[in-house]
């Protein structure tokens, strides 16, 4: 697939993902595909990420249900970073039971949460996050 190679990987075969809501431009994570997880994004039109820490695919919302349906795919002028523009189901994006991972803001020498939880973590995964 020519389109794929279109793509600047970095040296492990990644690049990084910018998940932003559709509806008002929020950003709402920040994560890494490569090239298997971006094909299968495109075919499923929901988000497929790479997970770092545990070396595999991760389908964004698999144990949450917490998955971002796809709305548009963008790459950037260097076409070194994805720009995803999805619907983010359930209105839960972070693993902390917030609407983003961006909630925190730094505010005179310390970081200042802004956003509040919209659902405890443990009534999303147990006990294990």
């Amino acid at each position: 697939m020519a389109w794929v190679d279109d793509i600047k990987w970095n040296d492990k075969g990644l690049v990084p993902a910018i998940a932003q809501d559709h509806t008002n431009g929020t950003v709402l994570m920040v994560a890494w595909m490569n090239r298997d997880a971006l094909r299968e994004t495109i075919e499923t039109q929901t988000a497929v990420y790479w997970s770092r820490s545990r070396d595999k695919l991760w389908r964004k919302g698999e144990e949450s249900g917490h998955a971002q349906r796809i709305h548009e795919i963008k790459i950037d002028c260097d076409a070194d970073v994805i720009l995803l523009s999805v619907e983010q189901l359930g209105g839960i994006a972070c693993h902390t039971g917030r609407n983003s991972c961006f909630y925190r803001v730094y505010n005179d020498g310390k970081w200042v949460t802004v956003a509040d939880v919209l659902k405890d973590p443990k009534d999303i995964y147990g006990e294990h996050k």
